[in-house]
């Protein structure tokens, strides 16, 4: 009877190991599962198209995705409230010692670049500006003076403004955030003298069916003059391909997931061929696939 109650023990103890590991192994996999991930609020009409193809390959999978200035990704990331963020740059030294504080060991991969465009009012004269005018705008010493409004003040085009092209010089007062990128557009038609800054998706037309790429009629998108190539350039793809457009900026994914969860399973589709042809469709110019640019010349002679 001992060595039968030995038994009945030792069985008890590999079933109570066994039930401890199943609740520890991990409720969501690269294909099924929910989870919560933050996306710069600039890009939700293709992140939006992304997840619907996501979805429609993988009906086990649930992405709960919330759009934020760029500043409170970060913040999700840290607070561990996100294991995959969508922003547009990499973390900073000080935030990758930070993560090593908080045990989070984070990974990156950029996806696409885009580009930060400027608006005007369709009355407005100045339609084509140089680097130095946009800054002397945005420090209010231009010649003329503009409403300057972005999408939110804690935005990933603020703060590429602030960091690449201002480079520490502070904004003017007549600086302003918004409520999103579409009340930057509808500012800026109503307002003569207004300019806006904002990302590329927001003033391509929904109309183009070209594949070329086309702005919205209800404002002017300023040309911007390359200093080195000198001539005006609009951010169109393959201007931005070239590098040829002066205001460009990257997308990246940054993950903390430590095993092959939902999150990288996303991650993963955004780098791979159906994702990138997602980011190329809404004019980014995506960066883990090859595209041919070829020159062509037009013949006007008739």
């Amino acid at each position: 009877m001992k060595g039968i109650s030995n038994i009945l023990l030792g069985l008890a103890v590999l079933f109570f190991l066994a039930s401890c590991n199943d609740t520890k192994k991990p409720a969501d996999t690269l294909a099924t599962g929910t989870i919560d991930i933050s996306v710069d609020e600039t890009y939700k009409p293709v992140i939006e198209e992304e997840l619907k193809v996501f979805d429609s390959s993988y009906p086990e999978a649930h992405i709960n995705i919330h759009y934020k200035p760029e500043a409170e990704c970060y913040k999700d990331l840290f607070d561990k409230k996100a294991r995959l963020i969508l922003v547009t740059r990499p973390l900073t030294q000080n935030e990758k010692d930070y993560c090593e504080q908080k045990q989070i060991v984070p990974t990156s991969e950029v996806l696409a670049e885009d580009a930060v465009t400027a608006i005007v009012n369709n009355a407005s004269a100045d339609s084509m500006m140089g680097v130095n005018e946009i800054k002397g705008i945005l420090t209010g010493v231009y010649k003329k003076k503009y409403t300057v409004v972005f999408d939110n003040e804690g935005s990933s085009t603020v703060r590429y403004i602030t960091d690449s092209l201002l480079r520490g010089q502070p904004l003017a007062k007549n600086v302003y955030g918004a409520k999103g990128n579409q009340h930057v557009i509808d500012y800026v038609e109503k307002n003569p003298d207004a300019i806006g800054f904002l990302g590329l998706m927001h003033v391509n037309s929904s109309e183009d069916s070209s594949g070329g790429g086309s702005f919205i009629k209800n404002v002017k998108v300023v040309s911007i003059y390359n200093d080195s190539a000198k001539q005006y350039y609009q951010p169109y793809q393959a201007v931005i391909a070239l590098k040829l457009y002066p205001f460009t900026r990257k997308l990246y994914y940054i993950k903390s997931e430590n095993y092959p969860g939902l999150g990288t399973g996303f991650a993963n589709f955004l780098t791979r061929e159906r994702g990138q042809l997602i980011f190329a469709h809404a004019h980014l110019f995506p960066l883990k696939m090859n595209i041919v640019i070829r020159s062509a010349e037009i013949n006007t002679d008739h």
